[in-house]
Order: C-alpha cells, then structure tokens, then sequence
C-alpha cells in the first residue's frame, strides 16, 4: 500500500502543479480557428473535427491555439478525492480540508448562470450527435458527478458548504426535458435537448436520493422512483444497458455502465427500496464478467480489450470497490498504475494495440483516477 500511495501523491502534486487546469479529450473546439463563421456553424465539420482530434496521439493543442481550461468536474473529482485522503492521511488532514474550501470557492465561480440550482458544464464547446452544448453550459452529467463528490464530502466531513450546494443543486432537475413512458420518465442530458441517456438519467436519480436521504422530502423520492423504474424497463436480458434509446447509440461500454450500476445502488441503499436487487445483481455479474480481464486489464467494450482507457479504469475500479469485489479492484489498480502513470504522475489517455496515447487529460484521466485510487486506498484500510 505504501507503493500505491507513493503513486497517488505524485499524481496529486502533478496535478497541484498544474493548478488543476489542463487539456481535455473535446476541448479541440475552443481553437480560435472555430470563431470563424463557417467552422463556428458547420455542425459537420465540428463534430467530425472533434472526434478526430481526440484520436491523434500527440498533442498539438498549441499550434491550433487551445489554452488549458479550468473543468467544474476535475474540481470535483479532486474534492472527492481530498476528501477521502483527508481520513487516509490524517497528519495531512488540515491541508486536505483548506484544500477543498479553496476548490468549493473555485466552483461557486463556475456555475451555469440563469438556472434554477447549482449546476455545472464543461469548460468548452461540445458539439454531440444530437446536440451542441456551448461552453459553461449546464449538464446533468456534469452536475452528478460533482453533486455526487459533494455528497461524499458533506457526508464525511460535514462541510456545510457543500451540503449548501447539494441542496441548491437538485432544483437544477427542473430545468431538465423529460421523455415519459406511463408515470415513469427520463431526464434529458442537458435542458438544450430530449435525449434519452440512461446514464445521465440515473445521475438525476441518484441527486434526488441523495438529498431526499438528507431532508426526507418525499416528492423527491417520488421522483427518484419513477426515473429508476424507467430505466430499468431498458434493461437488456444479460444486465446491461444500450448508451441510449430513440437513437442509433445501441452500444454497451465499460465506465457508462459502471455510471449505472454505481447509481443505482446508491438508490436502493439511499431510498432503502430492495425492489431492484436483482436488477442490480444482473447488471454487476455482467459488468464482472464483461469488463475485466484475469490479469486487470479494463476492457473498454466486452469484446474489444483496447483501447485500454484511464477513465474506465477509474471507474472499473470505483465499481467494484463499491462492491466489495476488493482483489478484483487490486488487480487493476496493479495494472494501470504499472502501465499507465507516468513518471511525472500523470496518467496517459489510452493504450491501443500498437501504440499508446500518452496525452495528459486533467479532468479524462487524472482527476478520475486520483478519485478513483484514493478510494480503493480508503476503503482497504478499513477491511
């Protein structure tokens, strides 16, 4: 555990270093070149130039003039993080505490202005298949996932500042598009759009437990249910879900359905509703057994091992920690910090069969894992 440790401080005083700013997969929209009118429009060429960009193994971010951004998510996943090293380190405890003061004020600045809550987006333009999400913009992704870190932080230290934003925050869901099936419904990505992505969705679900299990508001445990029972009529015979429904997005990955799973066991303990137990068992047999291979590998797709990715890993590692599938969670841990981290602490984007991108991501890789490693740390020292 020492060795591990050793790793988790030196990605922690990488990313200080960086003063939590730095590239991302998407950000290859906020060149100056996409200001021009055409490239400004033309979803086309956005969209087709983003998923290029993100694809090249070298980093040539500079010459298209793209500055590295500060993301609302790398805040939270570092807070999350803090948090947890703040009960791993208690002779640190006091820096990890100030530390967290100083990234909740950081991101109060960054929230979506003219929302009814607390909420949060990326730091740049995301051009999606079904929709365009401008810079700062608000999503329920972006949202749970640092709501999500509140939580923990509220839960284990009783920060007030972040239960002030927990709780400011679920009146963001009002904003959202809902898609009904009877009573049962789904919330949209962002207000902008009416996807139907049970990922996302399900981030909606676990913020209504997560604060209905703090002011036992029962409209928010109506409203968790109904989300929940939606989702689970999508369910696939084998546990898994498809990324979305209503759309050609038929395909089942690793760190979405993790996103899942996570949620939906933090709705059942949360709202203390055993009705989807066996949903839940299901879908972690698949997971086991679909994403993760003997030696630790994370697999990205069930019948694909590469591209090998930092973020499903992290979040490979958060699952079945979760679970208390701890050797499991070791083995990939063992995995990804030997191939993965670089000398400097940080870790690369992706390894491929031939080759490894290895770009670093702030918010993709590093803050994921940060989250990720200070969790399996934490909680196999209370076994």
């Amino acid at each position: 555990m020492t060795d591990l440790i050793h790793s988790l401080k030196k990605l922690e005083a990488y990313i200080i270093s960086e003063e939590y700013k730095g590239y991302d997969p998407y950000d290859s929209l906020m060149s100056p070149l996409f200001k021009f009118p055409l490239l400004r429009s033309n979803k086309i060429i956005r969209f087709g130039f983003q998923q290029v960009y993100r694809r090249i193994p070298f980093n040539t971010r500079k010459l298209f003039g793209i500055k590295k951004g500060l993301n609302p998510v790398t805040l939270g996943l570092c807070i999350q993080a803090y948090t947890y090293l703040s009960q791993i380190l208690p002779a640190e405890k006091n820096f990890y505490l100030k530390e967290i003061d100083s990234l909740l004020d950081k991101l109060i600045l960054l929230k979506s202005k003219g929302f009814s809550g607390a909420c949060w987006g990326y730091d740049f333009d995301w051009e999606a298949r079904y929709t365009k999400i401008p810079a700062h913009k608000p999503t329920i992704v972006a949202t749970g996932i640092i709501t999500n870190a509140l939580y923990s932080n509220y839960k284990i230290t009783g920060n007030q500042h972040s239960l002030s934003l927990i709780l400011d925050s679920v009146n963001f869901l009002k904003d959202l598009n809902k898609t009904y099936d009877g009573n049962d419904f789904c919330f949209s990505y962002s207000p902008f759009d009416k996807q139907i992505v049970f990922n996302a969705t399900m981030k909606g679900a676990r913020l209504l437990a997560q604060v209905y299990s703090i002011t036992k508001e029962n409209s928010l445990e109506e409203e968790a249910k109904k989300i929940v029972a939606f989702v689970m009529k999508y369910q696939n015979k084998d546990g898994s879900w498809p990324y979305s429904h209503g759309d050609d997005r038929k395909w089942t990955d690793n760190f979405h359905t993790g996103y899942i799973i996570d949620a939906l066991l933090e709705y059942c303990n949360l709202i203390e509703n055993d009705d989807y137990r066996k949903n839940l068992e299901k879908a972690l047999n698949y997971y086991e057994n679909n994403f993760i291979c003997d030696n630790g590998i994370p697999k990205y797709y069930k019948d694909s091992i590469f591209p090998i990715d930092s973020t499903a890993a992290a979040q490979t590692i958060i699952t079945l920690v979760k679970f208390g599938c701890m050797e499991s969670a070791q083995k990939v841990v063992e995995w990804i910090v030997l191939n993965m981290q670089n000398i400097k602490g940080y870790f690369y984007f992706q390894r491929k069969k031939f080759y490894t991108n290895k770009i670093s991501y702030m918010r993709w890789s590093n803050a994921w894992m940060l989250s990720a490693l200070s969790y399996f740390i934490l909680k196999s020292e209370r076994l």
